[in-house]
């Protein structure tokens, strides 16, 4: 088991969290509180970068989600960067590819000129 380590930046875009080590039921919290603790500006983009994750489970994935629903309820957009193959696979299987954006890196994530935001309760 590796511990979670959350480290905040900015890039111009907004914000970018970088997850590193287990995202389980017994750290999925800490990345509710870090994202709750963030403001996410309208307009702005929230990037998870997922290039250090070892092992995301079912409570990973929903505290993936509660940080979506946070930038979208913020009128901002949220991606995902940088995520390992097998927690790709496991967004494909359950078709959550389909509500992420996942980008190949944070720098492709953290160019994007157009910013896909959501209103809350649409997909």
């Amino acid at each position: 088991m590796t511990p979670l380590t959350i480290t905040t930046r900015s890039a111009g875009t907004g914000p970018v969290l970088e997850v590193t080590g287990d995202l389980d039921h017994a750290t999925a919290p800490e990345l509710r509180k870090a994202v709750d603790g963030l403001t996410v500006a309208a307009g702005q983009l929230l990037v998870l970068d997922l290039a250090r994750l070892d092992f995301c489970d079912s409570s990973g994935i929903s505290a993936l989600l509660s940080a979506r629903s946070l930038a979208i309820g913020q009128g901002a957009g949220m991606a995902l960067a940088s995520v390992p193959t097998n927690t790709a696979r496991i967004l494909r299987i359950v078709g959550l590819d389909q509500v992420f954006t996942i980008h190949d890196d944070v720098t492709a994530a953290t160019a994007s000129t157009t910013l896909r935001v959501i209103t809350p309760g649409a997909r």
